[in-house]
This record gives structure tokens, C-alpha cells and sequence, in this order.
């Protein structure tokens, strides 16, 4: 039944993937096709029009090999996540397959856990993203993680501490590391208010409240701002102060991305 329902662009874009299915539609990872081609055609709507995203630097990401996306969350849910992942798929070509490290409460919510490992978002382990990095895959990382994403609308676009283990990894697996931007998360869900009781209730870190009471992100334009590829020396056992003067270079380029994107926004409008 899904497949009847997966688009012709998605379909055709499958074929030319990064990813090798078997002839039971599995990949070495055990990513299902089926399941992929779904994600996509239930993203392609958000990205081309809810969202109408605007892509800009997908030229240095390789066409193969490893790299690890490192950006900006944004938004109050992750839509950021989706709409990168998006970018990649529709804006290249060929299209390339993102691997996203997820938060592990959200490994503990029914439903979602079984379709993030189907589609090969998997938890966010060292391991893991060892494993995809080694298997010579994109993968995508959010250094601020919670703290990231949970931002209230006051406190919009202002980066908050990074986590250093992205680096430690990039290092260990000699991994270039693309640095992005994500722009209109904020304004699409403008969360001025966390309500405990509801995200107590679903096990969740919080739950947004814009001033529109329901967290549903509005239909604002967004962009995604790809920088030039970093290189950095080393194995990943340096000290704690060479791998965080490392990541500082990392978050300065990210906050040059999303001043480029916010002044592109600002000019459109």
C-alpha cells in the first residue's frame, strides 16, 4: 500500500541513491526502501511548499564518501532535522542519504523508534556514528542537542554550549566535517513558554508554547546554508582543551552561516 503512495520524483531519485538495497529492499544496515521512499514523499510537501526551502551550498558536500553535517538546532521540533535531510535528497544530484543521531528519549516514544531505525536515524551513540562514518555514509549531528532545539523565541539563534564528542568522532574516523545553518525554524514555532505537566506526560524534555497556544510550526520560509568542508589534525585523544578549540572554530563558522541565511531571509521579505 505504500508504495502507492510514494511520488514519481521520489521513486526516481531512489535509483540513484547512496544507499544499496538488496532484493528484499534492505540495506547493509538494515534501511528499508519502502520506508525511505515514504519519509521523502511525506517531507517533499514541507520542503517544496510549507516550508519552501532555499538550499544554498549543497556543492561541497562530496557526491560520495564520509562527511558529517554539523549545524544549528533550531525551532522547538525538530523540522530542521527533516528539512536538511530533505535538501540532500532533492537538491542533489545525485541524491545522498542522511544518517541523523537522535536524542535517546525519543527512542522511548511508540511508533517513532522502530521508523527512526527503519530510515537510518539512529540513536545518538558514538558507536553508531562510528559505524556510519566508517561505512563511508553522511552523517548529521545537532552539538547543542536539546539545549539546542528547546531555545525560547527570546533567545533565537544565539548558539548555546556545543557538545565535543562530534569531534572526538570526526577526529578518530578521519571525517571531514560540513558546517550549516538552518534559518526560519525559529520564526515558524516562536516558543515563548515550556509547559512541564504535557512533557512530563509524554516523557519529553519539554513542550513548546508559542503564542498561539498549539505548537504547530507555521508555513515560514526557510533556508539551509552549507559552508566549505573542515579538516582537522589529529586521532581524537587529545586533551579536552585541543578538541573544544577545535569545536569553537566549528561554531564560529556555523554562526557566520546563519547570519549569510538571516541577511538572505531579511532581503527576500
Amino acid at each position: 500500500m505504500w508504495r502507492k503512495l510514494v511520488s514519481r520524483e521520489v521513486s526516481d531519485r531512489l535509483d540513484e541513491i547512496d544507499l544499496r538495497f538488496n532484493q528484499y529492499g534492505y540495506d547493509d544496515l538494515g534501511i528499508s526502501r519502502d520506508h525511505v521512499a515514504l519519509f521523502y514523499t511525506l517531507l517533499e510537501p514541507f520542503y517544496r511548499n510549507y516550508f519552501s526551502v532555499t538550499t544554498v551550498g549543497t556543492e561541497h558536500i562530496p557526491a560520495e564518501g564520509r562527511a558529517m553535517l554539523i549545524g544549528n538546532h533550531s525551532g522547538s521540533i525538530p523540522v530542521d532535522a527533516g528539512m536538511v535531510m530533505a535538501s540532500l535528497f532533492f537538491d542533489l544530484d545525485p541524491p545522498r542519504h542522511v544518517h541523523g543521531m537522535v536524542e535517546k528519549f525519543a527512542q522511548n516514544l511508540p511508533f517513532l523508534s522502530s521508523w527512526f531505525s527503519r530510515v537510518g536515524q539512529l540513536t545518538g551513540l558514538p558507536e553508531h556514528a562510528e559505524r556510519m562514518l566508517n561505512s563511508d555514509r553522511l552523517l548529521l549531528a545537532f552539538p547543542e542537542g536539546v539545549r539546542g532545539i528547546g531555545k525560547l523565541y527570546k533567545d533565537r539563534y544565539k548558539l548555546v554550549r556545543f557538545g565535543t564528542g562530534f569531534m572526538r568522532i570526526a577526529l578518530k574516523t578521519k571525517t571531514p566535517i560540513i558546517p550549516f545553518a538552518y534559518v526560519g525554524g525559529e520564526e515558524a514555532l516562536p516558543a515563548v513558554y515550556h509547559a512541564k505537566t504535557p512533557a512530563k506526560l509524554l516523557g519529553i524534555p519539554y513542550w513548546p508554547v508559542p503564542p498561539y497556544l498549539v505548537p504547530m510550526p507555521l508555513p515560514v520560509a526557510s533556508r539551509v546554508h552549507y559552508g566549505e568542508p573542515l579538516t582537522f589534525e589529529g586521532d581524537g585523544t587529545e586533551s579536552d582543551q585541543e578538541i573544544d578549540r577545535r569545536v569553537q572554530v566549528v561554531r564560529g563558522k556555523i554562526a557566520e552561516l546563519i547570519t549569510d541565511g538571516r541577511k538572505a531571509l531579511e532581503d527576500e521579505e
